[in-house]
């Protein structure tokens, strides 16, 4: 394919440092790329986040992920960055909103429980949040259906919370009242 040729504008009334493409078109917009390529890189952004290394003699796995949570506050930051990267492509690949809060969800629950020192680090290392968003986004453009199931998981989830948010109020308004008890207040 030929190269468009270029001339420098030298008249009296032209900019000097303008080009003047001569045959062709102007260079457009940047092309997406196809789902599947985005498909693969966010395969291998998860891969890189949860997976990338095996650790010698105990075959487990272990990516970024894990290992930027060792750093306080910064690490889990961006790694939950990186991890939240792919549900915003997931949503730009047309996955269904149901899909998105479980994906969402995996990611709190990976950002949540990852931010405990050490314990979250372990918790990284298995819940992989990252893989499984990537195994959802595959399914969902496999298999459009599958939505159904993911509303249940996250109702489910929902009511799961909200049950534990309810025992946490009441073991904090027990605490406070037994409290009170104490200073003589009740």
């Amino acid at each position: 394919m030929d190269e468009p040729t270029t001339t420098r504008n030298g008249g009296p009334d032209d900019d000097p440092g303008t080009v003047e493409i001569v045959d062709g078109d102007e260079p457009g917009p940047a092309v997406e790329p196809a789902p599947a390529e985005r498909v693969a890189r966010l395969r291998r952004v998860s891969h890189a986040l949860d997976s990338a290394v095996e650790i010698p003699y105990i075959h487990v796995r272990i990516g970024l992920d894990p290992l930027l949570g060792l750093l306080p506050v910064v690490g889990d930051a961006t790694a939950t960055a990186a991890a939240a990267y792919i549900v915003v492509e997931a949503a730009a690949l047309g996955v269904p909103r149901a899909t998105l809060a479980r994906m969402c969800l995996n990611l709190l629950v990976d950002a949540v429980v990852g931010s405990i020192p050490l314990v979250g680090d372990a918790f990284d290392v298995v819940w992989r949040a990252n893989d499984r968003n990537v195994r959802l986004l595959e399914a969902r453009l496999d298999d459009p259906g599958g939505e159904r199931r993911d509303r249940r998981v996250v109702a489910a989830l929902g009511v799961v919370l909200l049950g534990f948010v309810l025992i946490v109020g009441a073991g904090a308004a027990v605490a406070v009242w037994w409290l009170l008890g104490l200073t003589g207040l009740v």
